[in-house]
């Protein structure tokens, strides 16, 4: 019997280029779990076969703020003048429904989902070594090198927020990263203060204990 009928928030983050989007598209091809990923909103134009709703929610730059004034947006930024966030109505339908939504996102956006959903599981990716993930950024060659330090010295920053996070999961190897955070996701399920109104009516009690 499944006693806490609420899915879960879990928000993977981690300094720029640790590798969360490929530790999460192995952990998604993974079997055992109820995961889907959450659609993030932008105003950016759909690119050639993007679907509205599959791979953003495109709407209008109006309709964007609108969102934020509204307080509709679990964590948004601003790239290359465009918006991009995370809609919170969109968020709380599918955990109604018990499904693990699953947010891939930067330390900055993890905490603002920190401070409107403190209930959610926050994950932190960190490399083996400091060492490991500039030989990444670097090797990658997709950027210069201006951009490689600046995005270096922005993750020699992110690396300080650890405290505030849940957990911290080394990206030693994919696949053994995917099965940890997994792990994470199934025990926290039992957690006692998720499940522990729904196990005192299961039990008759509707009262907390007392000693």
């Amino acid at each position: 019997m499944k006693l806490n009928r609420r899915g879960l928030l879990i928000v993977l983050s981690g300094p720029s280029g640790v590798g969360k989007g490929t530790v999460r598209k192995t952990l998604f091809e993974m079997p055992g779990h109820n995961l889907t990923y959450s659609v993030s909103m932008t105003t950016r134009k759909p690119r050639a076969g993007e679907e509205d709703g599959t791979d953003y929610y495109f709407v209008t730059k109006e309709e964007f703020e609108r969102q934020i004034k509204e307080g509709n947006l679990l964590e948004y930024a601003t790239f290359v003048g465009n918006y991009y966030g995370t809609p919170k109505d969109k968020v709380e339908e599918q955990l109604k429904s018990g499904k693990e939504v699953f947010l891939e996102i930067d330390v900055n956006g993890a905490m603002q989902v920190r401070k409107q959903m403190p209930d959610a599981v926050f994950i932190f990716l960190v490399p083996p070594s400091k060492k490991a993930l500039y030989d990444r950024l670097i090797d990658r060659g997709t950027e210069t090198q201006y951009e490689v330090n600046s995005r270096i010295n922005k993750a020699n920053r992110e690396f300080k927020l650890a405290k505030e996070y849940d957990y911290i999961v080394v990206n030693d190897e994919v696949h053994n990263a995917a099965d940890k955070i997994l792990a994470i996701i199934r025990s926290e399920h039992t957690r006692t203060e998720r499940i522990l109104d729904a196990y005192l009516k299961l039990i008759g009690e509707d009262e907390t204990w007392e000693e």
